[in-house]
């Protein structure tokens, strides 16, 4: 029976399947939840995965399933340890709900730049992150970490006070206290729901990555975007 592996990208997981000598050719499942040639990185980088697999003429080939076509956001790790999903990228918060550690991936403030995610990636807290991934029969294959910021209906959110009484769909669950603290109610759609979330008015306001706001064309649903510039409060 082939071993199972994933690989995970700090903000994204990515499961692969070891193939034996001599094995029939495979076809890996790649999930991801972000658009399909849309020009979004993350999906350029399960793509490129896909079309260095194919190129190496080893018998690989790797089926791409974007937009959560294949499975829901929140339920790709599960679908990595259980061998059901081959590959996949997602914020590794996303998977807090069933190893509650991974939030701290997705604390505020905990990532102000570039260079700081260079030396986190080498630091012993995302060695012991490594560790949990690794023990459940997940493999990191590659870091990333993108860049957010808060873009809102309502106007540009500058300060706590901003947040009060607005529907506010977080990154994850250390932002969601956050925001509720400031006085912000918190709605749960996931990132690639936001846009419809917004027409209907069950969200006035969210923090996600900035490929997410373009891909995804949040910028005609927000009136303001606060982008992070020099010090990102948020990166995942």
């Amino acid at each position: 029976m082939d071993k199972s592996v994933g690989l995970l990208a700090l903000g994204a997981i990515v499961g692969a399947l070891l193939v034996g000598g001599g094995a029939a050719a495979q076809t890996l499942r790649a999930s991801h939840q972000f658009p399909g040639g849309k020009g979004d990185v993350r999906d350029d980088m399960v793509q490129m995965i896909a079309r260095e697999a194919k190129a190496a003429n080893v018998g690989i080939d790797v089926q791409v399933y974007p937009g959560a076509s294949l499975f829901k956001p929140n339920d790709q790790w599960d679908a990595l340890v259980n061998g059901q999903l081959d590959i996949s990228l997602f914020p590794l918060d996303y998977a807090s709900g069933k190893v509650p550690a991974f939030s701290a991936t997705l604390m505020p403030g905990l990532i102000g730049g570039n260079e700081r995610a260079k030396r986190i990636n080498k630091s012993a807290f995302m060695t012991d992150m490594r560790k949990i991934i690794a023990d459940a029969g997940v493999l990191v294959l590659s870091d990333a970490w993108f860049a957010g910021g808060m873009g809102a209906k309502t106007g540009c959110i500058l300060q706590p006070t901003d947040l009060k009484g607005i529907k506010f769909r977080a990154a994850g669950p250390t932002f969601a206290a956050m925001w509720e603290a400031a006085g912000a109610n918190i709605v749960t759609p996931p990132s690639n729901e936001i846009y419809n979330a917004f027409q209907t008015g069950v969200v006035q306001a969210t923090d996600t990555s900035l490929g997410t706001f373009a891909s995804t064309r949040l910028y005609e649903q927000v009136k303001c975007l606060t982008a992070p510039g020099d010090h990102a409060l948020l990166m995942m």
